[in-house]
């Protein structure tokens, strides 16, 4: 059976690792926990590791090749594979299923996938569990937001009233990666103690504030109506539009390089990106052709040229059409 996070958290205190892991479902936890077992296995001596990222062109051969290597220093190796979609295919469920059922000595397989839903679950992850170890991080449920958010400001030496933290909860809307960012920017500039509800309106006022990466990581990871409040929000701040379209058209050009790559992993690694920037980006390559990001990228520049004064039209209700279609690409016809 797969572990809990919570058995996941004793499972760390082990003086050994496991063949195998599979750590899939909410991005956030599944980066933290990567993060925690690559921590983990630099202590057991694992001082080596090769990243493999699965792409469309993804050799799966490349996974036994780099199993069956021979360390240059005859040291312990991690293999860090990671497996966005969380479906390896037919190919793949084989050469994972090789690995688990004859893995090398001193060599450790890490599996991360950012998507994780019961029709995910198949013969290969149910091989792998048994192998190794299997966690599913799901996202806190409505009623789990308040536990979650007090455990994390707990990790940084903070508490918060409950009034406190029920504001917090509501100023990210649900969103993992905003709450962990507001509880270590609560770190900093409070330290430790307690934050009251005063404490904490004064303190994520800024960040609660509308702005234009937020508008663009919404867009991007398909939350059209997150999006387009947030719009709103930047139009009623009195927010320059021209800015606005000099940052989208920039990750409307990131997005079609990456659209356009041949191998998208190696892409990703040229541009720099972050790993949950990376997830982000191949959820919206997954969602829509390289046509259409072309399509996306011609009316954000025509968009700019109406805010420059070079084209008739109305910007701000082009811009919310634009913002649609990028959100979800089956209402590209507001392209039209």
């Amino acid at each position: 059976m797969p572990l809990s996070p919570g058995q996941w958290q004793k499972a760390l205190a082990a003086d050994h690792l496991q063949p195998v892991y599979l750590l899939a479902g909410e991005q956030l936890l599944v980066i933290e926990a990567a993060d925690a077992l690559r921590a983990h296995a630099r202590k057991l001596g694992y001082s080596e590791r090769e990243v493999l990222d699965v792409g469309q062109h993804f050799d799966w051969n490349d996974l036994a090749r780099s199993a069956a290597g021979m360390s240059l220093f005859a040291t312990r190796r991690l293999i860090d594979l990671r497996l966005p979609t969380g479906r390896p295919g037919t190919e793949g469920a084989k050469a994972i299923n090789a690995f688990c059922a004859d893995p090398p000595p001193d060599v450790t397989l890490l599996i991360t996938a950012m998507e994780w839903s019961n029709k995910h679950d198949g013969a290969w992850s149910k091989k792998l569990d048994a192998s190794g170890t299997m966690v599913v991080f799901n996202s806190p449920r409505p009623d789990q937001w308040g536990a979650w958010i007090s455990a994390r400001l707990g990790s940084r030496g903070l508490s918060a009233t409950p009034d406190a933290v029920a504001l917090l909860a509501e100023r990210v809307e649900g969103n993992l990666l905003a709450a962990a960012q507001e509880v270590d920017k609560l770190a900093v500039l409070h330290g430790q103690g307690r934050v009251d509800a005063a404490e904490m309106e004064n303190l994520v006022a800024d960040s609660a504030r509308y702005d234009v990466f937020k508008l663009t990581d919404a867009a991007f990871v398909g939350d059209g109506a997150r999006a387009l409040r947030i719009l709103a929000g930047l139009r009623s701040e009195g927010d320059e539009l021209l800015a606005l379209m000099g940052w989208l058209i920039n990750q409307l050009q990131l997005a079609l390089r990456l659209a356009n790559a041949h191998d998208l992993g190696a892409q990703i690694r040229a541009e720099h990106l972050w790993q949950a920037r990376e997830q982000l980006f191949r959820q919206a390559l997954r969602r829509a052709p390289r046509e259409h990001w072309l399509q996306c990228l011609a009316r954000a520049s025509r968009v700019d040229r109406m805010v420059k004064g070079r084209e008739t039209g109305n910007p701000w209700q082009e811009a919310e059409r634009l913002i649609a279609a990028i959100a979800e690409p089956r209402a590209s016809k507001a392209l039209a």
